[in-house]
């Protein structure tokens, strides 16, 4: 038998593989575990929920600050596991956002480094960061 792997989140591979030849098999499984050592991100899909390993972190925020800091509101008593990397996970994209759109700004100012007024610029420009506006004066 070879030693292709049946699990769900490699089927469509695994149906790709024709197994025809008795004499090939030893040959195509050697290059298909060559093949998942080589690409740690397939390993790291097929674990279900926020697990993070130290290669591959799924939040790039400390988790512990950010429930340090939604147990300082007086209204959150408990937070969990998941609300936890929820709240992480959208303040990385956030920031991701907001940077993204002030180095449009600091590009049309010839330069490589975000400063607070191409902050200042995407927060007039943009109507989804409204709320912002006086935050940074």
């Amino acid at each position: 038998m070879c030693c292709v792997d049946y699990s769900t989140s490699t089927m469509a591979a695994a149906v790709a593989v024709p197994v025809a030849s008795v004499e090939g098999e030893q040959d195509r499984c050697g290059a298909e575990e060559e093949a998942r050592e080589q690409d740690p991100e397939e390993e790291s899909s097929q674990q279900p929920g926020p697990v993070a390993t130290s290669q591959n972190r799924l939040a790039k925020l400390p988790l512990a600050r950010i429930k340090a800091l939604m147990k300082a509101d007086p209204d959150v008593s408990l937070a969990s596991q998941e609300s936890v990397f929820i709240i992480a996970k959208a303040t990385e994209l956030f920031v991701e956002m907001i940077a993204k759109d002030a180095l449009v700004y600091a590009q049309q100012g010839k330069r490589k480094t975000l400063q607070r007024k191409d902050l200042d610029n995407a927060i007039e420009a943009i109507d989804e960061f409204a709320f912002l506006e006086g935050t940074l004066d």
